[in-house]
């Protein structure tokens, strides 16, 4: 009789270490799953300031701004940042960028930048905006 006692209390520890391995296991799962989403947010923050220093460095008269940066219709500056976008290592990325015009004298052109991504298995597109004056 205590034999087979002895083979219960075997398979119940076995059961309880598989299901601490297993809860482990999806532990790692989720905190890589996080580092990637993680890594994915700081690449479309460094992209938007980037073009925010390329704005920084141009003519940073407004209707400069608009036509060398704002992606409708496609001025020089936005395409060639979009080439760092694309190369940035971004799933499915694209973005889009508006400039206002200035509400009156003496006040800055708002700027508004949006980096999109899709990574594998999500369901949803990421975004990350930033919004900025030039003045």
């Amino acid at each position: 009789m205590s034999r087979g006692f002895s083979l219960v209390e075997s398979m119940v520890a076995l059961l309880i270490f598989a299901a601490g391995v297993l809860g482990i296991a999806r532990l790692q799962s989720a905190a890589v799953q996080q580092t990637s989403t993680s890594a994915f947010r700081t690449t479309a923050s460094l992209l938007a300031k980037n073009l925010v220093s390329r704005m920084w460095l141009a003519d940073r008269t407004p209707a400069t701004l608009q036509a060398n940066f704002q992606n409708s219709p496609a001025g020089a500056g936005y395409t060639a940042w979009m080439a760092t976008v694309t190369a940035s290592g971004l799933p499915a990325a694209r973005a889009t960028v508006a400039i206002d015009s200035p509400l009156g004298p003496g006040t800055a052109p708002r700027v508004t930048i949006q980096v999109f991504w899709k990574a594998p298995g999500d369901s949803a597109e990421h975004i990350y905006t930033e919004v900025t004056q030039i003045k």
